[in-house]
Formats: C-alpha cells, structure tokens, sequence
C-alpha cells in the first residue's frame, strides 16, 4: 500500500513540474510585459470566481509581469439603483446616466474597487484602487450613440499615463474603474470594455484581457466545442465580414481589433467563469479562450495543434 501511495504521490509531483515547465518558455517570453486585464461578468458576482481572477493577477505580478485591472460593475450599479427606486435604462447596451445615476454608479464602483485591492492586498501584493478621474488618467467627452443623449456616459478621448507608470513602476498593481471626467472635470460613467481598450493602447500593452461570460469566438455559435484559439486581424475582420459575429461578439471584436491596430500585441478573449482561466491561457500551449493577433505576429498555435509554433 505505501509503495502505491508513493507512487502516486511521484506522478502528481511530475505532474505538476510538467505544468511549470511547460509554462517557462511563456513567462520567459513576456517578462516584463505590461497586461491590461479587463475584469466584468460573472467572476465579479461569485466569490471564489473572484479570488481566482485576483490570484491570477497576483501570480503574474509575482513572476515579472506589469498588470492593470479594470473593471465594471454593471449588475451592482443596477443592484443598487433599484434599492433607490430608480429603474435602468439602456441605448444600445449602454446604461443612461442621469446626475443621480451617475452618483450612484461612483459609489457602487468605488465600492467594488476598494473590495479588489483588499484581496489583492491579501495574497501579498500592493495594490492601488483608483478611478479615470485621478490624474486625469481617461479624460471624455459626452457619447452619443446614434445621436442619442443619454446623459453623463463618456467616450475616451485622451488618456495620460502619468499615474500608472509611477504605480506600476513603485510595485503597485492599478485598480481602475471606469469613470471619467470632460474637460469642466465632471464625471461621466464609462463603458470598461472601452476604457480598458483605451489604457491597453496608452500603455502600448503586450496584452489585453477580456472576461467575461462567454467562451471565446466560436466558428459556429451553437457548438461550443468549436473555439477559435488564434484568428489574425484580417481573419476577424472576415470573421465579422460573414455575418458570424453576432450580439455583444461584434463590438468585442472590434474593440480587439481596434486595440492590435493600435499597437497591443496581442488581446485575448477568456470565459472568467473558468477558475485561473488567465494562467490557463497564457502559461499552457493550447490556451482556453481566443486570441487575437498582428497579421504579422508569430502564431503560438495553429488550429487544431496543441502545441507552440516555431
């Protein structure tokens, strides 16, 4: 029996070595880099989903990466409106801001903002929770979704870096959420995705993370079996071109794509519902989501292979 128990205790250790050195070239390859992690969906909802996402973050830190997180809160904001009374209101996916709306969505995200740094804090790493506001980091002017008014929501027009990089230069991992302010400094709520697209681009970031409730890019929406691990930038747009990029797929992608023609080397698509999925991801050589690349970037994998290309 103990020669049993030893044995099996010896192939979990391979195991595990297997799976560090299998995640060596990786680390090797982005020392060093700067990874915009847009953080939303569900793994903000469920607690141990949460731990994983900051644990995640967390352990690329440790080993040499430069993270920032941005994140939403869209499901809390809604939460807590209705405790006031106050029924959302959507254009075009985009929630309507009136002046008490817009008081109430900064306190729900300072409130989850300051919740992630004290988990971030927990595992032993500095963090900084911050707003667009400071430093005059994401500076907007008012959006208008097809000429539509809907109040203090903002498109980025200018971000300053200024604040990261003494953060991230001083140790610290940037918390961010999405509010920022116009030029008479007033505060507009907006859009993570996009604001975490805009300081992915500042940052002339190597990667830029999307969480969310969804898989990846599926080749057919219906089998979920059927993920695109890798699609180029004109492999997206024609992706988009056929009429496959369906629902909130669309300006995902084109937020990706906007991002690569930017100067981010590479965005990734990754289902947050997945515990550690940003490791499983980027440390394996088969990935679980969908990256998006340069039509002239190295391929790490090609369809249907498990692993890297040379």
């Amino acid at each position: 029996m103990e020669s049993e128990l030893s044995k099996s205790e010896m192939e979990q250790f391979l195991d595990k070595a297997g799976v560090l050195i299998e995640a060596l070239p990786y680390i090797q390859h982005f020392q060093g880099a700067t990874i915009v992690v847009k953080y939303g969906g569900s793994a903000m909802i469920d607690h141990e989903l949460k731990k994983s996402v900051i644990k995640d973050v967390a352990l690329l830190k440790l080993v040499g990466f430069r993270p920032i997180i941005v994140h939403g809160g869209g499901k809390e904001i809604t939460k807590w409106l209705g405790k006031v009374g106050k029924e959302s209101e959507f254009v075009n996916g985009l929630r309507v801001t009136d002046d008490e709306t817009m008081h109430v969505a900064e306190m729900v995200l300072n409130r989850i903002n300051k919740g992630l740094v004290s988990m971030m804090e927990k595992t032993g790493v500095k963090a900084c929770g911050i707003s667009g506001k400071d430093g005059t980091i994401l500076r907007v002017a008012k959006k208008m979704p097809g000429g539509a008014d809907i109040g203090f929501v903002g498109e980025v027009v200018d971000v300053d870096t200024t604040l990261l990089n003494t953060l991230i230069d001083a140790g610290f991992v940037p918390v961010i959420c999405p509010v920022g302010s116009d030029e008479g400094y007033y505060s507009h709520n907006i859009n993570a995705d996009d604001a975490a697209c805009a300081i992915a681009k500042a940052m002339k970031a190597q990667k830029l993370v999307f969480l969310s409730d969804i898989k990846g890019v599926l080749e057919d929406p219906e089998d979920p079996d059927s993920l695109i691990s890798e699609m180029t930038v004109a492999e997206a747009k024609q992706f988009i071109e056929a009429g496959h990029a369906g629902g909130g797929m669309l300006p995902k992608l084109n937020s990706c794509i906007d991002a690569i023609e930017s100067g981010v080397q590479r965005v990734h698509i990754l289902d947050g519902r997945i515990p550690h999925s940003q490791l499983l991801e980027f440390f394996t050589n088969k990935g679980i989501g969908t990256a998006i690349i340069g039509d002239t970037e190295r391929r790490f994998y090609e369809k249907k292979q498990s692993q890297p290309a040379n």
